[in-house]
């Protein structure tokens, strides 16, 4: 649920399901203008008001729920991380050996066509490692503060027990 009020006729509270949209908006402008076709309401608006003039009234009890939505984000974050985190892991290795392997294009020892058709596949690997490597390097600073979001959604409410 949303609620809007004019800043003309702050008592004045129009509730429409949903969350703030332009449809929403829209719905509350109906609501609107029955008052107004009914005389119910005490401000004469000038013409141009519209949807967009609407104030949402933000109610201090929906603020669990966007505490809420950042545990879930927080969460989500995590899960991105660990499985970017799996993903270099498993290709780590076989990238490091095609590194290796790039050392011989910058020697004048002769190579073979299946050598240089090895390579290529490997690139793709290398390739493939790198970029989950930078992914999960960024994953990893976003975490940092998902991590902070739960360990502060964790702390216990209650106050310690006392040492003796």
């Amino acid at each position: 649920m949303v609620q809007y009020t004019l800043a003309q006729s702050p008592e004045i509270i129009l509730t429409v399901s949903g969350k703030d949209s332009p449809k929403a908006r829209d719905k509350a402008m109906d609501q609107l203008m029955e008052l107004m076709d009914e005389g119910k309401l005490p401000t004469d608006l000038a013409d141009g008001f519209g949807p967009q003039n609407f104030i949402e009234i933000k109610d201090p009890g929906t603020q669990p729920a966007s505490d809420e939505d950042a545990i879930n984000q927080a969460v989500q974050t995590l899960s991105s991380l660990a499985t970017l985190k799996l993903k270099a892991q498993e290709s780590r290795s076989e990238a490091l050996q095609v590194r290796k392997q790039i050392d011989v294009l910058f020697t004048d020892e002769p190579v073979t066509e299946e050598e240089i058709n090895g390579l290529k596949e490997g690139f793709k690997v290398l390739k493939n490692y790198a970029q989950t490597n930078l992914r999960y390097r960024d994953a990893r600073s976003q975490a940092e503060d998902a991590r902070a979001v739960l360990d502060r959604a964790l702390q216990s409410s209650e106050p310690e027990a006392k040492k003796k």
